[in-house]
């Protein structure tokens, strides 16, 4: 590696590693804790790629960045941060830092961008402009690795004109990541139109929406639950001329992978919705996430009463599969900040509650030579005896309903291969209020043919 260094941050042992690491790599290093004098080091024409922090004592690394390409357009920035939320990440690239890298750093992977930013310094370019806005309004909390990753690829996909596609399970926060592809991108102040599967099976629907949407963002949310026939109506009114200068953002379960495979996603229309993919972590590929989330879910909830999560309760999160991903764990903290009868959150009170989340544990304990009446009445019974003397939480009549329609709903859609419309008659409901209460309970729908 060959060049000059240009290091700002004002963590001392910070400075110190990078300025050996870059050393020993053949390079010569200047490093401060001052953003003044990073700025005056690049206006005199020094450096040939900067490594600078965020948030410093004498201002903000991001801010400055518009700076530095006014007066060294080829100079390229790695922004390092430990405020890594995906605003920084977003923000980082709409001012076109060479890169971003959350902290606590990898140091070989920013040593290998920092080659690479040597090896390919950057054009000139404008310098786009991006809303401000608070960590808040997009409420996509987590600093592990995999969420890092996904914040870079949402800040590189936010103007790209090609359909994106993003896939993850129930919960986990898709139609978030699809609003925000909008919200900070440069059509922002282009109109916005969602469209759900039932909208779908509408062709004048669609083709409102699509007039509404204009060069705007146009937002499919749940392609995975199209019908064929809806499938191909829309495939063919997109391709329609005039249909052209809008921005496609769909969402989908992953199951539409084997789908498209199996037959039962068109693949033409696949195709034509996926030029990009961004895939969302389930809850339990990031359980290093949960504490952060919790508090987060805490914090938002609570009002005069100040709540707190024990180390205990922690691992017992923790250690929970979330099939309902992170909208199942505010569900979850909710329930349990109404039920605890103290501030401190502990190990016993999460299990407790969590027993009665999950969908597997009511109703496994059931003998199966007893009526169905029989084996509620006994669960009930043995929920009442676990409180003694006292009365179990209000909500009681709910809480055992949902244990009851939780295995119904999901054997019924095993059965019919997670056709929805079928399911819906099936169960003799109609297919909005199935659909409700997929959202609801937190179901997962898995197509698959029926084995014979």
């Amino acid at each position: 590696m060959d060049g000059t260094i240009l290091i700002a941050d004002d963590d001392r042992t910070i400075r110190t590693v990078l300025t050996q690491a870059f050393t020993r790599a053949g390079c010569k290093v200047h490093a401060t804790s001052s953003l003044i004098t990073l700025m005056r080091w690049v206006e005199d024409g020094k450096g040939d790629l900067v490594v600078s922090d965020v948030v410093m004592p004498d201002g903000n690394g991001l801010e400055n960045l518009p700076k530095i390409t006014k007066m060294r357009p080829n100079l390229p920035v790695i922004i390092i941060s430990a405020q890594n939320t995906i605003v920084t990440a977003i923000r980082a690239n709409e001012a076109k830092a060479f890169d971003y890298l959350p902290k606590p750093f990898d140091l070989p992977e920013l040593m290998h961008r920092a080659a690479k930013a040597l090896e390919r310094r950057r054009p000139p370019q404008a310098i786009a402009q991006m809303t401000e806005a608070q960590d808040a309004d997009i409420p996509l909390v987590g600093q592990s690795a995999a969420m890092q990753t996904l914040y870079r690829l949402i800040a590189r996909a936010m103007n790209a004109p090609a359909p994106v596609l993003v896939l993850g399970e129930a919960g986990t926060g898709k139609s978030l990541i699809a609003l925000s592809l909008h919200k900070f991108s440069k059509r922002a102040d282009q109109p916005m139109v969602v469209l759900h599967p039932e909208m779908m099976e509408s062709q004048s629907t669609i083709r409102d929406a699509l007039m509404r949407c204009g060069s705007g963002t146009l937002i499919l949310d749940g392609v995975s639950d199209l019908s064929p026939v809806a499938q191909l109506r829309l495939l063919h009114i997109l391709g329609e001329p005039g249909n052209q200068n809008l921005r496609l953002v769909s969402s989908a379960a992953p199951n539409i992978l084997a789908d498209v495979q199996n037959g039962n996603f068109r693949n033409d229309l696949f195709f034509r919705l996926s030029s990009l993919q961004l895939t969302v972590p389930a809850l339990r590929e990031r359980v290093e996430d949960i504490s952060v989330l919790a508090q987060h879910f805490i914090a938002m909830l609570q009002s005069d009463v100040k709540f707190e999560l024990s180390p205990a309760g922690v691992a017992a999160l923790r250690d929970y599969n979330w099939p309902g991903n992170v909208r199942q764990l505010q569900n979850v903290i909710g329930q349990l900040m109404m039920e605890s009868p103290n501030t401190l959150l502990d190990g016993n009170a999460v299990k407790e509650v969590l027993q009665k989340a999950g969908p597997s544990g009511a109703m496994s304990a059931l003998l199966p030579s007893e009526s169905l009446a029989e084996s509620v009445g006994l669960h009930v019974q043995r929920y009442f005896d676990l409180h003694g003397a006292n009365l179990p939480p209000d909500g009681v009549y709910q809480r055992i309903l949902r244990e009851i329609e939780v295995p119904l709903i999901e054997i019924s859609l095993a059965a019919t291969s997670g056709n929805q419309a079928k399911c819906a008659n099936l169960l003799g409901i109609n297919r909005n209020t199935l659909r409700k209460k997929i959202s609801d309970l937190e179901i997962v729908v898995t197509r698959r043919r029926k084995m014979m």
